[in-house]
């Protein structure tokens, strides 16, 4: 039985994974995986017995990666599965910032008489706005969101060019050819009409568009950050804004200095607040997390590397250790000293820490406890678990 503990309401149709006969939610203080929303979690204490914790969403800024990765708990996040919300409420702002739909929606509410038609028509040209099509817009990361929003602005007729010097070989195949590819940030930022940005926030993207960035973009140029909200220089946009060296800003990150400012437009963090996004991320947070419980398979972490293995064998050991180069020779040793033939075996390394899959020809529970138990002396092993093979009679 594994033990599911929730933070926030997530989607029953992702919940409803976890089987009742092999899972338990909320029912014990000591859980295995933890799965999670928008709830921070850095002033958390952690349980010795949680292995991994996977969030329904894109980011993880809420969840201490580092903390985590230190005592050997996996972290799962759910890469576009809100992409499309995202990509919607990214193509709504650029047609609100062209044409003041708003505005002229709030003011015939205003209207009255009875010449209400007379009076529309009348007055609608002070709500004339510019059309996309023909303008050059530039995407600045080429993920899930990234590429989506590439392909479909010029599908609108806009010409697209998008930079991201760490695009993956999957999302390159995904996005049109019609989409040029920048080799320097300053080839966006020069020309473009419309910007908008898509990276994930850490060190190196902190602040990643401030006042010397802003200084390079066009006069009349737009910026909108659907990402988050410190890769984008707040305090610098208000003063680019106040020179007219800027024309306008759409985030959907809230901050009091950016309210009550006619050029710019503050949306309450919508960007997944669809029941599809939710429903999808709930989905692929709760397979992501089942499936390590259940075979020690790590898909979508944050922090360990990517390591998939079929399970045949009656038992499989788990292995989070440090990237060190005997660390395989020194598992491989410990087993065979045990007089236990392994089945197959597979590594991956991420920076500092790898993570191992062994797969044992043993069907005796106690031996691959001992395994495991041997394994645990070594130092530079952090955490090991040993996984029982259901789909195997013996």
């Amino acid at each position: 039985m594994f033990h599911i503990k929730t933070f926030n309401a997530i989607a029953p149709e992702g919940m409803n994974r976890f089987e009742k006969d092999n899972y338990a939610i909320n029912e014990s203080d000591t859980p295995d995986g933890i799965i999670l929303r928008s709830q921070k979690l850095h002033d958390y204490t952690f349980p010795k017995s949680v292995l991994a914790v996977a969030r329904a969403g894109a980011g993880t800024n809420n969840i201490p990666v580092a903390k985590c990765t230190e005592q050997g708990i996996v972290v799962f996040n759910t890469p576009g599965a809100n992409a499309n919300a995202v990509k919607e409420l990214v193509l709504a702002s650029l047609l609100l910032s062209v044409r003041p739909i708003l505005q002229g929606a709030q003011w015939i509410q205003s209207l009255t008489g009875e010449a209400i038609e007379e009076q529309a028509e009348a007055n609608k040209k002070q709500f004339a706005g510019h059309e996309l099509e023909g303008k050059k817009l530039g995407v600045i990361g080429l993920g899930a969101i990234g590429a989506m929003i590439a392909n479909d602005a010029y599908r609108l007729g806009m010409e697209v060019v998008g930079y991201d010097p760490y695009v993956s070989v999957d999302t390159a195949w995904s996005i049109s050819r019609r989409v040029t590819r920048a080799n320097e940030l300053a080839d966006v930022l020069t020309t473009c009409d419309f910007i908008t940005v898509h990276v994930p926030l850490s060190e190196q993207t902190k602040g990643m568009i401030g006042q010397a960035e802003l200084a390079k973009m066009k006069n009349d140029a737009k910026l909108f950050n659907f990402a988050r909200g410190g890769i984008v220089d707040d305090a610098a946009v208000l003063q680019a804004l106040e020179a007219d060296q800027l024309a306008g800003y759409t985030t959907d990150f809230a901050d009091e200095k950016l309210l009550h400012n006619d050029k710019v437009l503050v949306l309450p963090h919508l960007g997944a607040s669809t029941e599809e996004a939710e429903i999808n991320c709930a989905k692929m947070a709760a397979r992501t997390l089942k499936r390590f419980l259940e075979e020690g398979t790590i898909k979508r972490s944050v922090n360990f590397p990517t390591v998939e293995m079929a399970f045949h064998s009656p038992y499989r050991i788990t292995i989070i250790h440090k990237n060190i180069p005997t660390m395989l020779g020194q598992i491989s040793s410990t087993i065979a000293e045990m007089n236990i033939n392994i089945d197959n075996m597979i590594n991956r390394g991420r920076d500092d820490y790898a993570y191992t899959l062994v797969d044992l020809n043993c069907d005796d529970k106690k031996i691959a406890h001992a395994v495991a138990n041997r394994l645990e002396e070594n130092s530079d092993i952090i955490r090991v678990r040993v996984i029982k093979n259901p789909g195997v009679s013996y």
